[in-house]
């Protein structure tokens, strides 16, 4: 498939040092998809890699909930949430982007879960906080003010904070792909992709991208 740098971009999801091998939350595979995620950057015009950017004792690490343990689930703000070991604390080494991905291709850094009470997996918006909303990032519109008309996803994790994103970027009424040899998963890949593929969500492999040189 073509894509065009003036309508298209591309989401880098969490390709962060606790994510990947040796990290304190690290996705099976990680390291894998690093560099082939490097060179797709310099492809596109509009690059946006997000970035886990989480406060001391935030409510989605096991820590900060007594008696319990990582990867346990509990009830927070009506939704379930996963507990997790602490990862991506904010200015920690662990919160750094890949060195592998180039810096003067990424065209904006999101920082989410900042919010000590409220997790983040989407680029787009929060979880559901204390009064039920899921309050917006600003991507979408930021976006949007780009010419940007279709998003790429590419990342980690594929079941998490990809899913999450390429489901969300959809009901801001963008076309949305998902690269899915560009991705790893914490569990099963395939309930994640059954539901992006409901859900509208286009999937394809990285070999089948051709940047639209007209």
């Amino acid at each position: 498939m073509e894509f065009d740098a003036a309508r298209d971009a591309l989401i880098v999801v969490d390709l962060q040092r606790d994510f990947l091998p040796g990290g304190a939350l690290a996705v099976a595979g990680g390291d894998e998809v690093v560099q082939p995620i490097a060179r797709l950057c310099r492809r596109f015009a509009t690059v946006v890699a997000t970035q886990d950017f989480h406060p001391i004792g935030h409510v989605s690490f096991a820590s900060a909930h007594p008696c319990r343990q990582p990867f346990d689930q509990v009830v927070l703000h009506g939704d379930v949430q996963m507990l997790w070991p602490d990862h991506c604390v904010a200015g920690s080494a662990g919160a750094a982007l890949d060195p592998a991905l180039p810096d003067e291709r990424i065209t904006l850094i999101l920082r989410k879960g900042t919010r000590v009470a409220v997790d983040s997996y989407s680029a787009f918006r929060e979880n559901p906080d204390e009064r039920g909303r899921r309050m917006s990032t600003g991507l979408g519109a930021w976006l949007r003010d780009r010419g940007v008309e279709r998003v790429h996803v590419v990342g980690l994790a594929l079941d998490y904070c990809v899913q999450a994103t390429a489901l969300d970027a959809r009901e801001e009424g963008f076309e949305t792909i998902v690269v899915r040899d560009l991705t790893r998963s914490v569990g099963a890949p395939d309930p994640a992709l059954a539901l992006l593929a409901d859900s509208g969500v286009r999937l394809v492999e990285s070999r089948d991208l051709v940047r639209d040189t007209k």
